[in-house]
């Protein structure tokens, strides 16, 4: 199916669906798709967050899971919830930097989503997202998991210039400040790649190395990690105003009580580091005047598309997220 036929299927079921007359139902059934692919370790606080919802509420709401990238390709869902052919979704506000660049900001943050709600940022990054995408930003589903740099072989010395390694927009910037050489290479192809020797590593999450049998080709992991993974519940600003009072409150609770037990990625982020010893994956600590550069480096390259992208309210974000 084309994206435009799978559209338009998914905007006739919605239109169908007893959300547009929530105020009469008991319970409304809400449509959404994940970003991530379904089984994997991102795709798994979402499933988590669903099977909670669905436990709770019961009478009140319900969420369907439609798919995964199969269903809709990553960088379309923020349209998708812009223009309300899904109710919700599980993705990352780097997958609609184009809508929201200020999005970008929740990788830099070192709050937690607790103090973010009480500080303010939680209230600015929503409403940034309402402005400009009409999207609603319900919460955060990962905290405390940082990028990492994986390298193939184990190196006697850490020189930056010398490296080759996958990348992505986000932090693409921080790379060539380092010296990397960063290279865009979608991740069904970083085997390969690895095994040809065509890069020298690649940049991944603390989670998901072996979900994608990437280990093989692994040697080494530099510390320290840097920035944040940010994955998150969003809405459709449409789906989410037709929502009765008590429908939305019910969601607003389900997502703070998930955010408050963020500290369980530190024990996800614990297995997998001894799941990596284990397979012999070795850890390279930076440090002195090198783990210095690499974290300041880490900070400022990346709020600069940010701040950019809107000075204002860039530098807002930057003293509300930052500690």
């Amino acid at each position: 199916m084309t994206f435009n036929a799978m559209k338009y299927a998914l905007a006739t079921a919605v239109a169908v669906s007893g959300l547009s007359s929530a105020a009469q139902a008991d319970e409304v059934a809400l449509r959404s798709v994940s970003a991530f692919q379904l089984g994997t370790v991102f795709y798994e606080p979402f499933e988590r967050f669903v099977e909670r919802v669905n436990e709770n509420g019961k009478g009140i709401v319900q969420i369907e899971v439609i798919g995964g990238p199969e269903a809709m390709p990553p960088f379309e869902v923020g349209n998708a919830l812009r223009g309300g052919i899904i109710d919700l979704a599980n993705t990352t506000a780097v997958f609609h930097a184009n809508l929201v660049p200020e999005g970008l900001a929740m990788t830099l943050t070192n709050l937690s989503m607790e103090e973010l709600r009480e500080n303010g940022g939680y209230d600015l990054l929503d409403q940034l997202h309402r402005d400009k995408a009409k999207i609603h930003w319900l919460g955060r589903l990962t905290q405390n998991i940082q990028y990492y740099i994986y390298l193939s072989e184990l190196p006697d010395d850490v020189d930056f210039d010398a490296l080759k390694i996958r990348s992505a927009p986000t932090y693409q910037a921080f790379f060539t400040g380092l010296g990397i050489t960063p290279v865009q290479t979608a991740p069904g192809e970083v085997f390969t790649a690895l095994e040809r020797g065509t890069i020298d590593g690649y940049a991944w999450p603390s989670l998901g190395v072996f979900d994608l049998g990437w280990q093989e080709k692994t040697a080494a992991r530099i510390e320290p990690g840097f920035n944040q993974v940010e994955t998150g519940v969003y809405f459709s600003e449409a789906s989410w105003e037709k929502l009765t009072q008590e429908q939305q409150d019910f969601l607003t609770e389900q997502m703070v009580a998930f955010e408050s037990e963020a500290n369980r990625y530190n024990e996800f982020a614990n297995a997998e580091f001894a799941r990596q010893a284990e397979y012999g994956i070795a850890t390279v600590e930076l440090e002195g005047e090198q783990l210095d550069n690499f974290v300041k480096m880490s900070n400022e390259e990346g709020w600069k598309p940010v701040m950019a992208a809107s000075p204002e309210a860039g530098q807002k974000l930057r003293d509300l997220l930052v500690k």
